[in-house]
């Protein structure tokens, strides 16, 4: 039907507008953190790029519940300002066609956020945490730049490097400087690299071939001691390094499984695939034909009760992982309340001109 597709146009517009703004701002804000911290030398240069791409790809199902309530809200409120709902009201479209039109437009999209939802997002962050794991073993000799010296552990180890191995992967001639028990230890070597244990995740400097000053300063009882390799700690593993996260996973793992972390995971990406589908609704009964005058009004009241709806979806899955609340109760009563408050909307105004109507039958008027 022609109206069918002109709103679908317009919502689609919108939509595209929104979802382009959005990635742009995150985009833009994470590029700036990822520079940082490849000029830091805590993720090699090469890795911004990538590490962008997936971390874009991972929050894109978070941006979207959004993305679609504001673009619904701009599209209707236009279509408000030039009448033309009243215009199609009095044309015999039906506040319940519109909403079948909005249903159909808010499923197509939500075949979309499945799809990104459950199986893009967590391969990309599973890809965010394997670019992470292998910055923390590249990131070190690409942050040391040759005749500079680089401080790690708080001051207590201080590298110095005259210059980079052709390959990049190791360093040649390498002084190091230890701070241990009052004591001050020196290691000369002609090469060295950085290695980081896969059981502890210990960062160590591992020299060949050099030697080993150690005494207290001040004094000349020094010991010296020849090596063919020698590790020295640079870094100790973090303690709360457990691999992946949650939203890693993917859901086939998550999906038939009793842990109740899991489980929160699961019905938390299953309700950003529902909050997509409820939230054009609500943005469609927030708008009313007549009230022009009122433009603005919806976005408030919309933008309130999204900040509330989400706000409670993440109380819910917080509440569902520490298991004070039943797994088949989860999530799901946050978006029964939301459902509770479409209807309500919806017959919200029947019930006023029932109300008024009724009081203009009980007034009579004087002869």
């Amino acid at each position: 039907m022609i109206i069918q597709r002109y709103i679908f146009r317009e919502l689609t517009q919108k939509l595209f507008w929104i979802l382009g703004l959005l990635i742009l701002v995150f985009t833009s804000n994470k590029f700036v953190g990822f520079l940082a911290d490849a000029a830091e030398g805590s993720l090699p240069g090469e890795m911004v790029f990538m590490m962008l791409s997936y971390k874009m790809l991972a929050t894109l199902p978070k941006i979207f519940p959004i993305a679609i309530l504001v673009a619904m809200l701009l599209a209707f409120t236009r279509m408000t300002s030039d009448r033309e709902l009243v215009i199609l009201s009095a044309a015999g479209i039906s506040k319940r066609y519109q909403l079948g039109v909005v249903i159909q437009f808010a499923s197509i999209f939500c075949v979309l956020v499945a799809c990104i939802t459950l199986y893009l997002a967590p391969w990309a962050e599973q890809n965010v945490h394997n670019l992470k794991e292998r910055a923390k073993q590249e990131s070190d000799i690409s942050g040391i730049k040759p005749g500079q010296f680089k401080e790690f552990s708080q001051g207590d180890r201080v590298v110095y490097v005259q210059k980079p191995s052709v390959d990049k992967r190791s360093m040649e001639e390498v002084f190091l400087q230890v701070r241990q028990e009052g004591k001050l230890g020196v290691l000369t070597s002609d090469s060295a690299r950085f290695r980081i244990d896969e059981k502890s995740g210990n960062k160590y400097i591992v020299f060949s071939e050099g030697r080993r000053y150690v005494g207290e300063p001040g004094l000349l009882d020094y010991q010296i001691t020849e090596y063919e390799k020698y590790a020295i700690l640079t870094e100790p593993a973090e303690a709360d390094a457990s691999g992946a996260k949650m939203s890693a996973l993917s859901t086939n793992e998550i999906i038939g499984s009793d842990n109740t972390h899991h489980q929160a995971e699961f019905q938390w990406r299953i309700s950003l695939i529902i909050s997509c589908l409820l939230l054009p609704v609500l943005a469609l009964l927030l708008i009313q034909p007549h009230a022009s005058d009122r433009r603005y009004q919806p976005f408030v009241i919309g933008l309130s009760i999204y900040l509330i709806y989400s706000n409670l979806l993440g109380i819910a899955q917080t509440l569902l992982k520490r298991e004070v609340v039943p797994v088949f109760i989860g999530i799901w009563w946050v978006h029964l309340l939301l459902i509770i408050l479409l209807f309500v909307l919806y017959y919200l105004p029947k019930i006023r001109n029932i109300s008024t109507n009724e009081d203009e039958h009980q007034f009579i008027p004087a002869e």
